[in-house]
């Protein structure tokens, strides 16, 4: 029988989307001799925007892999070879390279793929768990996924034949000893997964406590007995010449070149306001007594939030973008929240928060600084932003000179909030008091219109229930 060559499928790293490169491979999930099946994750690749994992787009056997963890590969260049008849015999006249033509999965094959566990089976944003409607959690754009995430047991080295009468060359692959695996993959989360393998963990060794048997960070932490590294304060290794040198890629590369090209592109002014909080303060309190807001994530942010969205609609032209000849003017308000995760500082944002209540808005901001720290940001979720807030004030810094986002005008930076002197109604007393920081595109925004805007943000925050029912 000729065996076609075409069955040997190269698979180049593709799109991830939003105009992206280049990705670098974390970790792969399979390995020469590996049976996978259809879309199942095979390797979990880096980008400038986002980690994710992309499932193979046939059912074979794995023949070769073409680049190493760690490696920076271009979009479209070959990583794995996956060989999807892999019961037809060696592949004549080849060494295990593979063919361009076009080939399908053999039946066996198809027949192979498992279909996702029922909505609910496993905790959702897990690898291997399933998204809403009964589908698995899979690369954004990268179509659906109709299996099960787990990684195939490598095949059993099977006894040798009987010699035939005539020698038959075949390609020798020594069989590699390992100790068997479940065939299950451990459920983790990719910040998980990323945190365990900094600290050289195992997670087929542990048993997960978290929903459904899922792996957590506590677990991986007591795992190795020491405290969890801090998010950018890992311990530096120094060499011979007391010096580290850290590769600059991912998030931290994407940010350097959006932050160049934003400062010495838009002229940057700077202004800031000192406010009395007290009263928000104590607004918040009474929002978390109430029956509706019980178990929501109330915090000062969302008051900061609520404010810049009230003073960007008597104030449109600071929700904008300088186009070279015009100024676009957004009706729409894409509220772009500052986070800071183990890859690096992301800006996931809102879409039209302006159109938030404010109970709407405040879980929209749970699910957003949720998603952040899980390590779920989709590309998408972190595109199209119109005005930013950062708070710094989580750090205990009271305020900043924060850099705009490409394409925005404006960029607010909510200090920490402290106790402190204060004169209030002709005498010194202890308030609770804030800085803001808002910096801005002057080619948009001039002096007047950036202090008005500031100074309603500040009057909304000093006295919020007064300021819904003047301006709503």
């Amino acid at each position: 029988m000729v065996t076609r060559v075409s069955r040997i499928k190269e698979f180049p790293l593709p799109d991830l989307g939003e105009g992206l490169t280049e990705g670098e491979i974390l970790k792969w999930l399979v390995a020469v001799g590996d049976t996978i099946e259809l879309n199942q994750p095979i390797v979990e690749v880096e980008t400038a925007k986002a980690a994710v994992e992309i499932p193979a787009k046939w059912a074979g056997q794995v023949s070769a892999i073409f680049h190493a963890e760690g490696e920076t590969v271009e979009v479209g260049t070959a990583i794995i070879a996956i060989d999807t008849d892999p019961g037809a015999g060696p592949v004549n006249g080849s060494n295990g390279s593979a063919g361009s033509a076009t080939a399908t999965p053999s039946a066996a094959s198809l027949a192979a793929v498992e279909i996702a566990p029922a909505e609910g089976a496993v905790e959702p944003g897990l690898i291997g768990g399933p998204a809403p409607g009964g589908r698995t959690a899979v690369l954004v754009g990268y179509g659906p996924k109709n299996t099960v995430a787990q990684r195939r047991p490598r095949a059993t080295p099977k006894p040798p034949a009987p010699a035939p009468a005539v020698p038959v060359q075949k390609p020798v692959q020594k069989p590699v000893e390992q100790p068997v695996v479940p065939t299950q993959r451990p459920l983790a989360k990719p910040p998980v997964r990323k945190l365990a393998k900094d600290l050289g963990v195992d997670l087929y060794a542990l048993t997960g406590t978290g929903p459904n048997g899922s792996i957590t960070r506590e677990d991986v932490q007591q795992a190795t007995q020491r405290p969890e590294p801090a998010v950018t304060a890992a311990a530096p290794s120094f060499g011979a010449d007391r010096e580290q040198r850290i590769p600059v890629k991912g998030v931290r590369k994407l940010t350097a070149a959006n932050m160049v090209a934003s400062a010495f592109t838009a002229p940057h002014v700077t202004e800031f306001l000192t406010v009395d909080v007290t009263r928000s303060m104590k607004a918040l309190d009474r929002l978390r007594e109430l029956p509706d807001w019980r178990g929501v994530r109330v915090s000062p942010l969302l008051l900061v939030a609520k404010a810049v969205l009230v003073a960007i609609k008597r104030y449109p032209m600071v929700n904008s973008t300088w186009a070279g000849d015009e100024i676009v003017v957004k009706e729409y308000v894409n509220l772009g929240i500052a986070a800071a995760t183990e890859r690096g500082l992301i800006v996931p944002n809102i879409s039209d928060a302006g159109r938030l209540s404010l109970r709407e808005l405040a879980d929209a901001m749970a699910a957003l600084v949720t998603t952040a720290k899980e390590g779920r940001t989709s590309p998408g979720d972190m595109a199209g932003g119109t005005f930013t807030i950062t708070n710094v004030g989580v750090f205990g810094v009271d305020t900043g000179t924060p850099i705009l986002p490409p394409g925005e005008s404006a960029i607010l930076a909510f200090g920490a909030v402290r106790e402190m002197p204060w004169v209030h109604k002709g005498k010194v007393k202890v308030r609770q008091v804030t800085t803001l920081g808002l910096s801005f595109d002057h080619r948009i925004i001039d002096g007047e219109l950036g202090s008005k805007f500031l100074r309603d943000v500040g009057l909304f925050l000093s006295d919020p229930e007064a300021a819904l029912l003047a301006w709503g």
